[in-house]
């Protein structure tokens, strides 16, 4: 359930008309109090207008640490740069402004889904170990790795999976525009989280784009700087509260896609049947083995792989070392659907391409259980990133 901290009523029909008529509504946060004492099972709270936003914020940070599967949405005239940080800061989980009530819907349904994952009402059981994540990765631009980054999560999330993609190209992420998402937070707004990343922080950045799937977008601005510690942090915190995170790299090994090797527990490597596509993977396959990262957890998506170019899958195989999961042909459905602004797998869910992508995400997760967990026996990976600098300098 939801309650209403507001005394307006104009402002409580508006949020009745958007949440439903069922909201519970109290005049005052000690009447709160009073309430969530009897109802300990609430999911979220909307604080209104009427409530100061000192005491909104005081309320949201004791929450954090005595009912920390309650979220805390707060309503403003007027929503800046200072008001949203003050609030990440306390602990609230979103800031809607007024007149946009339409996104308190989704900021509501986004608390109930983390409430209950965090709370153990969720479908799976309380002690179930955290969930899997997918690295989407490749050294050449232009090959569909954010098309199969997009197609495996919302395939993914199809199939019932609590799934969470991770836009880590910093500078020219593509994943929220290829979803059609124009989202209010972005990697750039960890800075506000004050070092403060556990589950409801981190909810507050996410954008909810369907049922079941979230996204957590790159930075809008070219110049955003966000630290490898932060995200390796995020990473280990959404695996926390999704069945899969599956994560976009920016086609480097700098240091955010070395945080999402470490948490990773298969690598899906991309490429297209060309031969610079080919040297990117190839050097990309020696870095890899660099940092011990086994190849039996990489997976190979050979994209528009029936092109008639002078190179087959098979020698492209054979000169990486590794063969390929699927081959995705050419198809113009697909450029389609990405100009769109939607995913073929939901688009197209009868194309070939589709059953192919959706069969492989399938294959991903079912195969990602014991690689799991082989990495919680093994250790950690994150001192292969040191490897990897020193091999740089030398």
């Amino acid at each position: 359930m939801t309650t209403l901290v507001e005394q307006d009523p104009e402002l409580i029909r508006q949020v009745r008309e958007v949440l439903g008529a069922d909201v519970t509504v109290v005049e005052s946060l000690d009447r709160l109090g009073e309430h969530l004492a009897t109802h300990p099972h609430e999911y979220a709270v909307v604080v209104g207008q009427s409530v100061d936003a000192g005491a909104a914020g005081a309320f949201a940070e004791a929450s954090r640490i005595q009912q920390p599967a309650l979220g805390v949405i707060m309503l403003r005239s007027f929503v800046d740069t200072e008001v949203l940080a003050n609030a990440l800061r306390s602990g609230m989980r979103d800031v809607i402004a007024v007149d946009d009530l339409t996104g308190l819907s989704s900021a509501v349904a986004r608390s109930r889904t983390l409430s209950h994952a965090m709370s153990g009402t969720a479908d799976r059981a309380v002690e179930a170990a955290d969930g899997l994540l997918f690295t989407i990765f490749s050294t050449k631009g232009g090959v569909g790795k954010s098309l199969v980054a997009t197609n495996v999560a919302a395939a993914l999330a199809d199939q019932g999976r609590r799934v969470c993609i991770v836009d880590l190209d910093v500078q020219c992420g593509d994943v929220a525009i290829m979803l059609q998402l124009n989202p209010l937070h972005t990697l750039a707004d960890l800075t506000q989280l004050s070092g403060q990343i556990d589950p409801g922080g981190v909810e507050s950045l996410l954008s909810l784009h369907s049922e079941n799937l979230s996204v957590l977008a790159a930075p809008v601005q070219l110049e955003t700087h966000v630290q490898p510690e932060q995200v390796s942090s995020v990473l280990e915190t959404l695996k926390t509260m999704f069945d899969v995170v599956v994560v976009d790299t920016s086609g480097a090994f700098d240091d955010h896609a070395l945080a999402a090797l470490d948490h990773s527990d298969l690598l899906v490597l991309v490429g297209t049947l060309d031969i610079p596509a080919l040297k990117s993977l190839k050097l990309a396959a020696g870095t890899l083995d660099l940092l011990n990262y086994p190849r039996e957890r990489w997976r190979l998506v050979l994209n528009r792989a029936d092109s008639k170019v002078g190179l087959s899958a098979k020698e492209f195989e054979e000169t990486l070392g590794v063969t390929a999961a699927i081959s995705i042909p050419s198809s113009r459905d697909v450029l389609a659907a990405v100009n769109r602004g939607e995913t073929i797998v939901r688009s197209s869910a009868g194309h070939q391409i589709s059953k192919t992508l959706t069969g492989f995400a399938g294959g991903l997760y079912a195969d990602a259980a014991p690689a799991s967990a082989e990495v919680t026996s093994g250790g950690s990976r994150r001192g292969n990133r040191r490897k990897l600098r020193a091999k740089k300098v030398s």
